[in-house]
């Protein structure tokens, strides 16, 4: 059985998707880009962008009963490699130890420089 999450923190669908599934004790995310729920903007920096798409993450995680500390998995796409220690800067200090563990790959993103997606164990 799956069940939908949805919630007005984090940035609506831009297609056909849902932000989050959860499915047994498991949550899956979409993935989020650094796109302010409220004003739209997009921040400019990979450190700025980090951190709002966690925080984008951290929204949906909450809205399914879950928190940061729960996520094992992560996906993690770079426009640009040569972000990489920014982008590890923010992505430490947005998650607590022991980290999850990640996937990252050079993704061509327009107009965004980082989008992510997780996996998390729902807390009994």
């Amino acid at each position: 059985m799956k069940q939908e999450i949805r919630t007005d923190a984090a940035p609506k669908s831009g297609g056909v998707y849902s932000q989050g599934i959860v499915a047994g004790n498991l949550v899956f995310t979409a993935g989020q880009v650094p796109r302010d729920p409220v004003t739209g903007q997009i921040p400019h920096g990979i450190d700025a962008q980090t951190r709002l798409v966690l925080r984008n993450v951290s929204a949906i995680l909450e809205a399914a009963g879950c928190s940061m500390k729960d996520v094992v998995k992560t996906t993690v796409h770079l426009a640009n490699l040569a972000d990489w220690d920014g982008f590890n800067v923010a992505y430490c200090d947005m998650f607590p130890e022991p980290r999850p563990a990640r996937t990252t790959v050079r993704t061509p993103l327009e107009s965004i420089l980082v989008e992510i997606d997780v996996v998390a164990i729902r807390p009994s």
